[in-house]
């Protein structure tokens, strides 16, 4: 399958998409009892609200222009009703030097963050790449998502797993907010990089084998919500909630370390203190473990 059959640019891309879901009625446009074409906004509509010509809007969309000032993509982004993450997004794909690192550097965990997932007790941890690749994790974490040493490198991509992992999949009592998230975070990371071989092979894979992906990768999905409560349902130690925090590391910014935790004392702590339980009855092992068999 083609993912991009006649590739435009990522920011005309996105521009194009999320026109498509913004509705007139959103917009405060009056119905005319017109018979709409189009899903969402025409092109006229967009440049009429950001007070822009249409062909500058039109040239914006069809890729004949790759960036606007900073007052223009305020305009458009009023006028597509975009929020502070989908705005920021919007900025750094009209401006690719905003991309830290668009290289298709290897990235490897230092260390001292390798220790801190060992170490860490009660709290399932993982270190994620720019494509959300699990770089490192620890034993917990191998019980809550799979047994991560035992996969291979290019398997072991959080929104692979989410979509395509059955036994991951299935630990998600909230399956489609939790996918939909990790959607969006991959849109957002990825920024202006469409081209980078790695992030065409995961996308084109996931868009062949899932139409939810599929779909929701279209519609250009994008958040960078760094926290929040995930319930889940273990096959061993069955339904409980973690919250979440998503938190960038110092060493670099293109890594970020992913924590679970559970009040202490709480019904979800203790059925995170059976899952260590079981995980080391397992012989699960954290990433440090596994790199040093």
């Amino acid at each position: 399958m083609q993912v991009d059959q006649q590739y435009r640019g990522p920011l005309a891309e996105f521009l194009s998409a999320r026109r498509a879901l913004v509705s007139a009625r959103d917009a405060g446009i009056a119905d005319n009892g017109l018979v709409r074409r189009v899903p969402g906004l025409r092109r006229e509509e967009v440049a009429q609200l950001a007070g822009i010509s249409v062909d500058y809007y039109s040239r914006l969309e069809q890729g004949r222009l790759r960036t606007a000032s900073r007052t223009v993509l305020n305009a458009i982004g009023q006028a597509l009703r975009l929020d502070s993450d989908q705005r920021l997004h919007l900025f750094k794909l009209a401006n690719p030097d905003m991309d830290i690192g668009a290289a298709e550097e290897e990235q490897h965990v230092g260390l001292g963050v390798q220790r801190l997932l060992g170490d860490l007790v009660g709290m399932p941890a993982l270190v994620f790449g720019r494509y959300l690749d699990i770089l490192a994790w620890n034993s917990l974490a191998a019980a809550l998502l799979g047994d991560l040493a035992a996969m291979g490198r290019r398997r072991r991509n959080y929104v692979r797993m989410v979509f395509l992992e059955p036994a991951t999949r299935a630990v998600f009592v909230d399956w489609r907010e939790r996918a939909r998230e990790v959607v969006s975070f991959l849109r957002m990371n990825s920024g202006a990089r469409n081209d980078q071989a790695r992030l065409r092979e995961l996308v084109g894979e996931l868009a062949v084998h899932d139409d939810d992906f599929r779909r929701w990768w279209s519609q250009h999905l994008v958040s960078l919500r760094p926290f929040g409560t995930t319930r889940f349902d273990h096959p061993v130690v069955g339904e409980f909630s973690l919250e979440w925090e998503v938190l960038t590391a110092i060493e670099d910014d293109e890594q970020y370390i992913g924590l679970l935790s559970a009040a202490p004392g709480s019904d979800d702590h203790d059925a995170v203190t059976r899952l260590a339980a079981w995980a080391a009855e397992s012989g699960l092992r954290s990433s440090g473990e596994a790199m040093r068999t």
